[in-house]
């Protein structure tokens, strides 16, 4: 079991090093990667390596992200919001 399903109750700055670890997994060396980092622009991420992240994210944090949010996610701070939401909405 993940060390995050563990604990439901992550705060704002856990969620974004646990992101920002994972995106520097999935796009290593393209851009030092910090809250502002844009996903597409900055990561040069294609969509499935971004469909991949999201599944990693998903089993990471033990959520379901909603297809219907991703247009308003564009940077590691947007995903980051979501997934707290997420988090706060399943506990």
């Amino acid at each position: 079991m993940n060390a995050m399903t563990e604990n439901t109750t992550l705060d704002y700055p856990q969620i974004v090093t646990e992101l920002c670890a994972e995106l520097a997994r999935v796009a290593p060396g393209r851009a030092a990667i910090t809250e502002d980092t844009d996903l597409l622009g900055d990561l040069a991420l294609d969509s499935l390596q971004v469909m991949n992240l999201l599944l990693e994210i998903e089993d990471q944090f033990d959520i379901s992200i909603p297809v219907n949010i991703l247009p308003d996610v564009k940077t590691v701070r947007d995903l980051a919001l979501q997934v707290e939401k997420l988090l706060r909405e399943r506990a």
